[in-house]
């Protein structure tokens, strides 16, 4: 079985895009699979849109957490972490498996396309994180809002570092890369928003995440809040 593993807070605008694209009419509907939603306390319509796709809900927190709080209740022996506000292609479940398997990965994570039409932001998008993260895959593991790995694998290396306050997801991709077979799925990409770089500035988030590169590799993960992290950072209020 194939769990997938959504974190959420005040996700009520972006989670039915997610919830929609992983319907039966847009992936495999033979594929076995359980959507959990571990949500941080939403105050508004997310839990009620996550049961109303059939998903199991749980207690969560920060990503990091969240993320955790879902492989409790999970049954699968594939896990899939996804953030809440992606937007899955046509076949994505099917493609992403039938290579994940093909390549014999214990862990992979996916190419990020924005969801715009400036084919300026695209193509820099393309050149600055999908060609770099896919070329060195054998050298250096990413992996950001998607990512699918073996629970076994999981377990080994004890889930997501709740301690980190940014890039937790890379975090936990390197760590597991190391005792297992990493990968970036070159058979289908998520498509991701826009909302962060369009609220705190293109240079001013590209500049976080450069400097959040820097501190884990020459100090290790981010444990602070230096870098000015929030969660539920595009609350209406």
């Amino acid at each position: 079985m194939l769990s997938i593993i959504i974190p959420t807070l005040n996700e009520e605008d972006y989670l039915p895009l997610l919830l929609d694209s992983i319907l039966p009419k847009n992936q495999d509907s033979e594929i076995n699979l359980e959507i959990i939603v571990a949500d941080a306390g939403s105050t508004d319509k997310t839990i009620e849109i996550a049961k109303s796709y059939g998903c199991k809900i749980t207690k969560g927190g920060l990503p990091a957490k969240g993320r955790n709080e879902g492989v409790k209740v999970a049954q699968g022996d594939l896990l899939l972490f996804l953030d809440a506000d992606l937007v899955l292609p046509k076949d994505f479940l099917r493609n992403s498996l039938n290579e994940f398997q093909k390549r014999k990965l214990d862990v992979a994570s996916y190419r990020l396309t924005p969801r715009t039409d400036s084919v300026l932001i695209r193509k820099g998008f393309n050149f600055f994180y999908n060609w770099p993260i896919t070329f060195f895959q054998k050298i250096i593991s990413a992996g950001a809002m998607g990512i699918l790995v073996k629970k076994g694998l999981f377990d080994r290396v004890e889930g997501f570092n709740e301690e980190i306050k940014l890039a937790e997801d890379h975090y936990f991709v390197q760590q597991a890369s190391r005792i297992g077979r990493f990968g970036i799925i070159a058979s289908t990409e998520i498509f991701i928003p826009l909302r962060r770089f369009e609220r705190d500035g293109y240079l001013k988030t590209c500049i976080r995440y450069l400097l959040c590169g820097f501190h884990m590799f020459l100090f290790g993960p981010v444990k602070s809040d230096v870098l000015g992290y929030r969660f539920d950072h595009y609350s209406k209020n």
